[in-house]
C-alpha cells in the first residue's frame, strides 16, 4: 500500500477544529457576560466566546482588541474574522461555524453554531447560553476556520 501523506492520529483536520471548538463552547455555558471579555474566568462577550472556544480546542486565533459593543461596521467585523483565519462558509453548515448576526441599533453578534444548537454570549441574560437554531441564525452569513496558522 502506498500512502501519499502520513497524518498523525492526534492532528485534527480543519473540520475537527470547528467541532472541537463547539464542544468547548458548550462547556462555557453559564459563564458570565462581560463586554470585551475573552477569559471564561472573568467573563466573555460574543467575540471572546468564539476565541475562547477555539483556544480551548487547541487553536489560538488573532483576537481583535478595543472593539465597541455597538457601532462597528460589518466590514470591520469581516476583516477581523478574516484576520483570525475564517472565510465565508457557503456549503452545508458544520459544527464550529460562526454566524454573523445583524441585530437592531447597528449591532452585530457572533454565534458559534452546532448541527442543531448554538452557543453565544447573551448580553441581556448576562451569561453564555445554548439554544436551538432558529430561522434567523440559519439565514445568517456563516464563517469557517480556513487557515492553518
Amino acid at each position: 500500500m502506498i500512502c501519499s501523506r502520513v497524518i498523525p492520529v492526534d492532528e485534527p483536520s480543519k473540520q475537527d477544529w470547528g467541532a472541537r471548538a463547539f464542544v468547548r463552547a458548550r462547556r462555557l455555558v453559564g459563564a458570565r457576560f462581560r463586554p470585551q471579555g475573552y477569559d471564561p474566568a472573568t467573563g466573555l462577550d460574543c467575540v471572546g466566546l468564539v476565541w475562547a472556544a477555539y483556544a480551548a480546542a487547541g487553536r489560538r486565533l488573532v483576537r481583535p482588541r478595543d472593539y465597541p459593543l455597538r457601532g462597528w461596521s460589518e466590514e470591520r467585523i469581516v476583516a477581523g474574522l478574516r484576520c483570525a483565519g475564517f472565510g465565508p462558509a457557503e456549503d452545508a453548515s458544520q459544527s464550529g461555524d460562526v454566524a454573523l448576526v445583524t441585530l437592531a441599533a447597528g449591532q452585530f453578534h457572533l454565534v458559534l453554531m452546532g448541527r442543531d444548537r448554538c452557543v453565544h454570549a447573551h448580553a441581556g441574560l448576562r451569561r453564555v447560553v445554548e439554544s436551538p437554531l432558529d430561522a434567523m441564525l440559519l439565514a445568517a452569513p456563516r464563517w469557517r476556520l480556513t487557515q492553518e496558522n
